[in-house]
């Protein structure tokens, strides 16, 4: 667990014991255990969502073959004008 072992998890629980006093502290062990199954549900949530995701975003590549048949080519765009020389008077004039 986050790489703590049983010693530091001792001396972190004395002094939080110490600090909050044996009143506070089953309060403020509540309010954390609530604070992490909290954030475990939304990081549940949020992968759950990114899987569904990806799963729709994956094409099959026959289906991906049929729709290339079925569809026209896109058409080629049209290519720019050429931009106009700037007139020699404008810059006399500015």
């Amino acid at each position: 667990m986050f790489g703590i072992g049983m010693t530091e998890l001792i001396v972190i629980f004395a002094i939080a014991l110490i600090v909050l006093g044996p009143k506070r502290l089953p309060e403020l062990a509540r309010s954390l255990g609530r604070g992490i199954a909290e954030f475990r549900r939304a990081s549940n949530d949020l992968r759950r969502e990114f899987m569904d995701a990806t799963e729709e975003a994956r094409v099959a590549p026959q289906q991906l073959a049929d729709a290339a048949q079925q569809s026209p080519p896109p058409a080629a765009p049209e290519p720019l004008a050429p931009a106009e020389a700037p007139h020699a008077d404008a810059k006399r004039d500015g």
